[in-house]
């Protein structure tokens, strides 16, 4: 028997039908821990949920799903010879349709007609870019990246994708990072959807700008802490770039931060993936490894076993 710690009552109810061999205990963190908790052989990481408190009883987990595809949060939380899964392909198809708004939204110039409306002015009519025909780099191809190429091909753009390692992947052709440097000058718009590493922090900095057109776009769906602030506040006050943010560093964006009055910036709260159909996915996917732990098969999108 597999014995599973599910948040409430309404995390059960979106994992159900559960599968055989698999046992629920409900707890959030909170209160006083319900009787058997100390046997919970799978528990939860996601948004609200104590970690640290509520793995100190569970002396026996072995697997920890995440519910977030991003897993960067969660280095040096995760006990030794502990399973880490996360949230692959949960997030893709709501974050690639954010990526196609903001990216629509910039080309169109939607933000100058949406503060003209505030104002209650009809405004002159501009020609805008359009997407047909525009070369898309997508740093990282992994589930967000896929998925967004998908999307920017049905709209008659031209997307690349840039992986850590050059690979053809079904026939598609990923190059590797270290071709940056060719492939930026060619980019009108460079969408970044790579995971937070060591190797990825600050990817996105001075040279990287540099390297890309003037006019392009730099869209930025990954972590804050990938980008050099800095290097791309002083692109976007030249009016050299375009860019548009989900995330920044650091989160939440303070008041007084010069993000707020730069140019050229499409800005959302980190809400790229925050939509109603999220729960019943990332609950299909517990569900999925609840199976796997249960029949005893290989997990999916495991991170680490001691991460």
């Amino acid at each position: 028997m597999i014995t599973v710690c599910l948040p409430d009552s309404e995390a059960l109810a979106l994992t159900e039908p559960l599968p055989a061999g698999v046992r629920v205990i409900l707890w959030d963190g909170s209160g006083t821990p319900p009787a058997g908790i100390e046997g919970t052989d799978v528990t939860l990481a996601g948004q609200g949920l104590p970690l640290e408190a509520m793995l100190a009883r569970m002396p026996n987990v072995r697997l920890i799903q995440s519910l977030s595809a991003g897993v960067d949060h969660l280095a040096g939380r995760i006990p030794a010879g502990v399973t880490l899964c996360d949230a692959r392909g949960v997030h893709g198809a709501p974050v690639a349709e954010w990526i196609l708004a903001v990216i629509l939204a910039s080309l169109r110039q939607l933000p100058h007609f949406v503060h003209a409306q505030a104002r209650h002015e009809w405004a002159d009519q501009q020609s805008a870019a359009e997407l047909a025909g525009k070369r898309v780099l997508i740093v990282g191809a992994g589930d967000l990246g896929e998925q967004a190429a998908r999307r920017l091909l049905a709209f008659d753009a031209e997307p690349t994708l840039v992986g850590r390692h050059a690979r053809t992947d079904a026939g598609t052709v990923v190059h590797g990072t270290t071709e940056l440097p060719s492939l930026l000058p060619d980019a009108e718009i460079v969408l970044v959807v790579v995971p937070l590493t060591d190797e990825t922090e600050r990817m996105v900095d001075a040279s990287f700008l540099a390297a890309m057109p003037d006019g392009a776009l730099l869209v930025n769906a990954a972590r804050g802490r990938v980008l050099d602030t800095d290097a791309l506040l002083t692109e976007l006050r030249s009016g050299r770039l375009h860019a548009a943010l989900d995330v920044t560093e650091p989160e939440p964006l303070p008041p007084d931060h010069p993000l707020w009055e730069a140019p050229n910036l499409l800005l959302t709260p980190h809400i790229a993936g925050t939509v109603s159909g999220f729960p019943a996915r990332a609950y299909a996917l517990v569900r999925e490894q609840l199976g796997r732990v249960a029949r005893g098969e290989p997990l999916a999108n495991v991170v680490s076993d001691q991460y």
